[in-house]
């Protein structure tokens, strides 16, 4: 039981810091560059939060899995393979949860006075400092939801994850499909339920966060 707590917190914390700068960057993207194309990026990073997670698995299947397009490569030249292996469930939970960060840092970023920008530019900063010095203090509490919104997402993913991860007990099963399992099993419910306990405690940990830099965000967005 505490192997799939574990390994839980462990994929939903290496997400979070997997999609921390291709988030923060494409959220910014979004909500600062207009660019052709910019319509079609927008619904491709959007797809995993509409489609089914099982799509999503299978997708990422036919991508990284050990016969798929990438995995192919990675597996013949690096020696690194993806599916059915708790990095594997990395991947899915990034793939799943990226939407969501980049989707707060759009809002956070929409929200700062384009202003701020134009007089750091005025002043003779360069857009890295500009970034570095305004537009991402100001957007952090927006950034914090975000990632914490991933964690709770991947906390909770099951769909992709068993296609491509599978469901190996001390490798790959996290507390949502140790609790498929465990309801499944003769006896199991117990089990079942002190894991289902455990992820409604994490979850409303989470959510607390998440209310609490979301104000954070909203106060940062007036005093702008």
């Amino acid at each position: 039981m505490l192997d799939a707590v574990w390994i839980s917190l462990k994929v939903a914390s290496v997400s979070m810091l997997v999609i921390l700068v291709p988030g923060i960057a494409l959220g910014w993207l979004l909500a600062r560059r207009r660019f052709a194309g910019q319509s079609v990026l927008h619904s491709l990073l959007y797809l995993p939060m509409v489609i089914p997670p099982v799509v999503t698995g299978y997708l990422t299947l036919l991508v990284f899995g050990r016969q798929g397009w990438i995995g192919k490569w990675l597996d013949r030249f690096w020696g690194i393979s993806l599916a059915f292996d708790w990095t594997g469930a990395v991947l899915v939970s990034s793939i799943v949860s990226l939407p969501l960060l980049v989707r707060s840092v759009k809002l956070s970023v929409e929200m700062i006075d384009r202003r701020l920008n134009d007089a750091s530019a005025v002043l003779g900063a360069t857009p890295v400092r500009t970034f570095c010095t305004i537009t991402l203090p100001l957007a952090g509490p927006g950034i914090f939801a975000g990632l914490i919104l991933a964690f709770a997402r991947s906390l909770g993913e099951f769909g992709a994850t068993v296609i491509f991860a599978g469901n190996i007990p001390g490798k790959t099963q996290t507390i949502a499909l140790a609790v498929y399992s465990m309801i499944q099993t003769p006896g199991g419910d117990r089990a079942a339920m002190q894991l289902a306990a455990i992820s409604v405690i994490l979850a409303v940990l989470t959510v607390i966060a998440s209310d609490y830099l979301e104000r954070k965000m909203r106060a940062a967005g007036v005093r702008s």
